[in-house]
């Protein structure tokens, strides 16, 4: 089984489109059952009173533009406790690594790694909330959750 929790500041752009874009590529190659699959933020900006936000409007169109729902999934905040609950945890860009590193305080098993990392392009994948490409970053994650995956299973 392995288990991976993807990361971003705020669990309503970038991890969740990375969450349903790996989910659904183990489900089309049967492979679902092997394969647990999360989404965090390293901040609390878009939870208030335990309850978080939904996807990003923008960010669930983008997916749905891919055939790919998200619906139901809100915002949960990181916690120290998921280190040991976890495989990997993949961040969407430096900050996400630092703050993860922040949370857990140390990274022993080095399960911390960067998207990007698993495409041969490298550096962070750039925040829509900012720049407002969601398709750039669509690309961008989909790219790692390929790569991410094909080191996982050899497909």
């Amino acid at each position: 089984m392995h288990k991976i929790m993807f990361v971003c500041h705020g669990n309503i752009c970038r991890s969740p489109m990375a969450e349903f874009i790996l989910k659904d590529m183990a489900e089309k190659s049967g492979l679902s059952e092997e394969f647990e699959i999360r989404s965090s933020a390293t901040s609390t900006e878009e939870i208030w009173n335990g309850v978080g936000n939904p996807v990003y409007p923008p960010a669930k169109r983008e997916l749905e533009s891919h055939g790919l729902s998200c619906g139901g999934k809100r915002a949960v905040q990181l916690q120290k406790s998921d280190y040991e609950k976890y495989d990997l945890f993949i961040g969407m860009d430096s900050a996400n690594i630092r703050n993860m590193n922040r949370i857990f305080g140390s990274d022993p098993d080095r399960k911390i790694k960067k998207m990007m990392d698993y495409t041969n392009r490298g550096g962070d994948v750039a925040d829509p909330w900012y720049s407002d490409r969601f398709d750039i970053a669509f690309r961008d994650i989909y790219d790692g959750c390929e790569g991410l995956f094909k080191e996982l299973t050899d497909k």
